[in-house]
């Protein structure tokens, strides 16, 4: 779970771009690497953690400037 929880924090930190795509990627690497944090591959959960938190934040401010930008254009 470790390993996946970094490999979707490397894709949530592309997917941002498309929050559509970001948010269910960071979610799941976020709970799947809090889920293994108490494993023996615990810094590869806590990297994975890490991204998923990055690429959360990057798609919610990405959701929030479009909103913005639609309703000024509106």
């Amino acid at each position: 779970m470790a390993v996946a929880a970094l490999v979707l924090g490397i894709i949530g930190l592309i997917a941002w771009l498309l929050p559509i795509l970001g948010y269910p990627v960071t979610i799941v690497g976020l709970v799947l690497g809090i889920k293994s944090v108490k494993s023996e591959k615990r810094g590869m959960a806590i990297a994975g953690i890490v991204m998923c938190s990055i690429g959360l934040v990057l798609s919610l401010i990405n959701s929030i400037l479009g909103v913005m930008l639609y309703s000024a254009m509106s």
